[in-house]
């Protein structure tokens, strides 16, 4: 297929429904919801969705040279070198048997970036990604998403045997939908997820972001040979309740790691809508393009010190960045309310100021 020059961004481009308001107000009284139940249940407020974490990195994130000028904006307009730290997780909002396979997550932040802030950030200095390892949002746009959180937010606080079976039959289900070309959004989000090594999956924005005079999808891709060797390599969780948790950390106790952070400009507002976050923008008309690369030496990715310091201390919120990469459409424009009010709850039911990095924690 040919492939056309990146468009750049209208403003035209995303549509605001009359009553995205009460859509937003619905999403972040679900998410809140959920945040009640794991509080009431543990006595620790939790993240709304992907309270358990698998790991924390640190890591150090290379902004590539010689970069072509559609590609070079905003965090990426010119060669730099900053500090970073990644959370892996999966996405309930409660802490689970991980023989309860739910999608994954990776949120990084980028410290000390220079320049113009979106609205809510001003003073801060970070970039945040939050990414998800399948390439579109599982539903297109918030008020679907609010009709799908129904069931997700009723199933928290199952009981974990309940949960267990369903994610079982669920990946079966799954895979036979693979095997014809399907594939159930509403399956994988309530437990379809293979059991295969966090680390061989890529994570992606799902969902555009501007990209400085463009806008873009964005991926975080292995690339190291120890992490592309994991890509679809099983791990056994049966009797390891943490065993994703385990596999990340057996890995860095003795290996490195390696990713790229790579681009997919939109160059078709047809085919590539920012208002419809489960399209999928073809690779064949807008290949994702390599604009940073993320390397983490060996290190313990579970210590005491840094989970303490990234569960209590830090949230992840795509809002919390560069103007120039501001997300785009209505489930990125949900998650901004929805957000704000999960870190004040934690931070209030925890008793824990909740703020910004400006450098990692000592080792």
């Amino acid at each position: 297929m040919a492939q056309h020059p990146p468009l750049r961004f209208d403003p035209a481009f995303e549509t605001i429904p009359e009553d995205e308001g009460e859509t937003q107000r619905g999403l972040t009284e679900a998410m809140l919801g959920i945040q009640r139940k794991t509080h009431t249940d543990t006595g620790y407020a939790h993240r709304a969705v992907h309270a358990k974490a698998h790991g924390y990195l640190r890591a150090r994130f290379e902004v590539l040279a010689g970069l072509p000028p559609a590609l070079a904006q905003g965090l990426f307009a010119s060669p730099a070198s900053y500090d970073a730290i990644l959370r892996f997780s999966t996405t309930p909002g409660d802490v689970l048997h991980d023989g309860v396979s739910t999608p994954r997550g990776a949120a990084m932040k980028v410290l000390g970036v220079p320049g113009p802030r979106l609205p809510g950030s001003e003073g801060e200095t970070t970039q945040n990604y939050v990414l998800g390892n399948s390439p579109t949002f599982q539903i297109g746009t918030a008020k679907g998403f609010l009709r799908q959180l129904g069931p997700l937010a009723t199933s928290t606080g199952r009981a974990e045997p309940v949960k267990k079976a369903i994610s079982a039959m669920t990946r079966t289900a799954e895979a036979a939908l693979e095997l014809v070309g399907g594939k159930s959004a509403t399956l994988t989000t309530l437990a379809g997820q293979a059991k295969t090594h966090l680390l061989g999956d890529s994570f992606f924005s799902q969902a555009a972001l501007l990209h400085g005079d463009y806008f873009a999808k964005v991926a975080l891709s292995p690339v190291s040979s120890e992490l592309v060797a994991l890509s679809q390599s099983p791990i056994d969780t049966s009797g390891h309740p943490d065993a994703i948790r385990d596999s990340v950390r057996d890995h860095f106790l003795s290996c490195p790691g390696v990713w790229e952070l790579r681009v997919q400009l939109a160059t078709n507002i047809d085919a590539m809508p920012v208002e419809d976050a489960a399209a999928m923008w073809s690779e064949d008309e807008s290949p994702y393009l390599p604009v940073a690369r993320i390397t983490a030496v060996p290190q313990d990715t579970w210590s005491d010190g840094m989970r303490a310091w990234v569960e209590d201390n830090l949230a992840f919120n795509p809002w919390t960045g560069l103007a120039a990469h501001r997300p785009l459409g209505s489930v990125m424009r949900a998650r901004r309310p929805a957000y704000a009010a999960a870190r004040d709850y934690r931070s209030q039911g925890n008793g824990v100021d909740i703020g910004e990095p400006t450098k990692l924690p000592q080792a």
